[in-house]
């Protein structure tokens, strides 16, 4: 069994609790904090446990040159990608209010940090858990500094290795035991070949004691649904308000009316994953009283007949007589029977000898038996 651990205040995962699905709000609030309130609200209104951010310290994330760079894309905020970047970077302070909207509203609020000295000012801010984006996965230094605060931790795996993954878990789990790592491709949007589904089971195998996620890049909520199916305990997808908004990541994220979607797939999937038990069910009955069937005797036996496999049929009969499933070890047995005034199923009983049974024999391995 999965290691179940609190991702959230009285929000457990792993195990047998429900998939976490996480609302990626990133940066598709256009640096307006307005509209990441909407955003917020959508989430929780959509059924999401949590609406997720992206914080960066931008001078400690990116060097000079990376930042004074011209951005000419038609995505762009400004003229250099440092100007770009600044317009949709909310400050310490807008951020403690989104973090207060979103209690206000009931749902849980994070973010990724994207480099050391965001990870810093969340732990200040007290969020539940850190995000690790897959450009940081293979920042070691990253990654163990902020396995040291003990917040529970998800860890994408995009542009990983199996190898670096292995390694990855190494680094975490000496620090802290409570992290998630997610299946992860990073292309927007991600083209189903490229998802990858199968790497999720190959995580559960490498990593048992851990819970294994995705965060998904598609389009659409069937492949995250899937994901759901095949064990993933978290899920995350990035969320808009509309598409066909300015900002590269609009185009692989999911709408008000998407989100709420795979929000219902998911818990009815869950619902439908059921018992481990294969049996006949209370629910089964109605369909098993009208159409399950019984052997018959397809001619007259009389009393004393080793039986032959040719002498039986089945049929659905009424009333009801033996089920079929011991059909096959009846030949050479013996059939005894008493018959009634109806033709309708008569109680019989057979046995391995050739003498008829006593009525106390007979009693305990009393059958119906069909006439055909």
């Amino acid at each position: 069994m999965p290691l179940k651990f609190e991702l959230c205040p009285g929000r457990m995962v792993g195990g047998s609790n429900p998939c976490f699905i996480i609302a990626e709000i990133g940066q598709n609030h256009q640096g307006d904090i307005e509209i990441a309130k909407k955003m917020i609200k959508m989430s929780k209104d959509c059924g999401a446990d949590c609406a997720k951010f992206q914080k960066s310290e931008l001078e400690h994330k990116f060097n000079k040159l990376a930042l004074e760079r011209p951005y000419n894309s038609k995505h762009s905020w400004g003229a250099t990608y440092g100007d770009h970047k600044r317009h949709l970077e909310f400050s310490h302070e807008q951020y403690r209010e989104l973090q207060k909207y979103a209690k206000e509203v009931g749902i849980f609020f994070t973010a990724s940090g994207m480099d050391e000295m965001a990870v810093d000012f969340l732990q200040e801010l007290n969020v539940p858990f850190f995000k690790v984006g897959s450009g940081d996965t293979n920042n070691f230094p990253y990654l163990a500094k902020t396995a040291k605060k003990g917040r529970p931790m998800l860890v994408s795996s995009g542009m990983q290795s199996m190898e670096t993954m292995q390694r990855v878990y190494k680094t975490v789990k000496e620090h802290n035991p409570n992290f998630c790592i997610l299946q992860c491709t990073s292309a927007y949007p991600l083209d189903p070949e490229n998802v990858n589904l199968r790497v999720i089971a190959e995580y559960q195998k490498e990593f048992p004691d851990i819970p294994i996620g995705y965060s998904g890049h598609e389009s659409g909520v069937s492949i995250t649904v899937a994901a759901v199916a095949l064990g993933a305990k978290v899920v995350e997808r990035h969320v808009t308000l509309d598409k066909m908004w300015k900002g590269s990541d609009h185009a692989a994220s999911l709408e008000p009316g998407e989100l709420a979607e795979l929000v219902r797939s998911i818990r009815l999937v869950e619902a439908s994953m059921g018992s481990r038990v294969k049996e006949m069910l209370p629910c089964e009955k109605p369909c098993y009283d009208k159409l399950g069937k019984s052997v018959v005797a397809r001619v007259p036996v009389p009393s004393g007949t080793a039986l032959t496999l040719d002498m039986l049929v089945v049929k659905v009969a009424e009333p009801r007589g033996i089920p079929p499933r011991t059909s096959l070890s009846w030949s050479g047995r013996r059939w005894w029977k008493t018959w009634r005034k109806t033709r309708a199923s008569p109680p019989t009983w057979w046995t391995d000898t050739a003498s008829e049974p006593s009525a106390e024999e007979g009693l305990l391995s009393t059958y119906f038996f069909h006439i055909f």
